[in-house]
């Protein structure tokens, strides 16, 4: 092979790996601002433009991530999201934000985010955090953060985290999408609609059928 020849691939090579990076995120803006209109009926890969005329500082703000919502649910956390329905502007910048209150030992279950890496921060509290990597080795990497710590869980992967202290947490977690996208393992599992066969859930998981039966029952509602 010719050092031409070499070159030709290694430049093919750097530029997949570089096309292969730009689509791991949202696509970048090509003008100032898209204020999403979501009063649209036409569906994009993102949201429609509002017309710049009628664009005004509300379509940029929000305000109350101060304020902690209830977290008395089943899993003892709640979820408080600013993203593109909550601040129009955000549409095609590629971030948002999340807040995260947990009761003592309130836990934000097993999830991932299709369309965003987390960078999640500590406010108030201890928390155990933790992701798993992908098949190939499925390795667990996990830490247990205090205030003003800072962790990352990588784009896609299944994440969690749990409140370890006797006492409230408070997190804030930045994502890098507009509408990064949350499955959460259980409930798509075992809480789909209609629901998966019972047969495959069995043998995916090594279960009894009652017991695959009473957590579909579990996470229907």
């Amino acid at each position: 092979m010719t050092m031409d020849s070499k070159l030709v691939i290694l430049f093919f090579a750097v530029a997949m790996a570089i096309a292969s990076s730009a689509m791991a995120s949202d696509p970048s803006p090509l003008q100032d601002f898209c204020v999403a209109d979501h009063a649209s009926k036409v569906l994009v890969n993102g949201l429609v433009c509002k017309n710049p005329k009628y664009v005004t500082e509300k379509d940029f703000f929000f305000s109350g991530l101060d304020k902690a919502n209830n977290s008395k649910s089943r899993v003892g956390s709640i979820v408080t999201p600013v993203n593109v329905v909550q601040i129009p502007g955000l549409n095609t910048l590629g971030i948002s934000l999340v807040r995260i209150d947990f009761q003592p030992g309130g836990l934000n279950p097993p999830h991932t985010h299709p369309r965003a890496t987390e960078l999640l921060t500590v406010l108030e509290g201890t928390l155990g955090v933790g992701f798993v990597t992908s098949n190939s080795e499925n390795r667990f990497i996990s830490k247990v953060l205090k205030k003003g710590d800072v962790f990352t869980f990588p784009i896609g992967l299944i994440h969690f985290q749990i409140n370890l202290g006797k006492d409230p947490v408070v997190a804030i977690a930045a994502l890098s999408s507009q509408n990064p996208g949350v499955i959460t393992i259980a409930d798509a599992l075992f809480g789909s609609k209609p629901p998966i066969d019972v047969n495959v859930l069995t043998k995916a998981f090594s279960l009894d059928k009652d017991v695959v039966e009473y957590l579909q029952d579990e996470f229907s509602d």
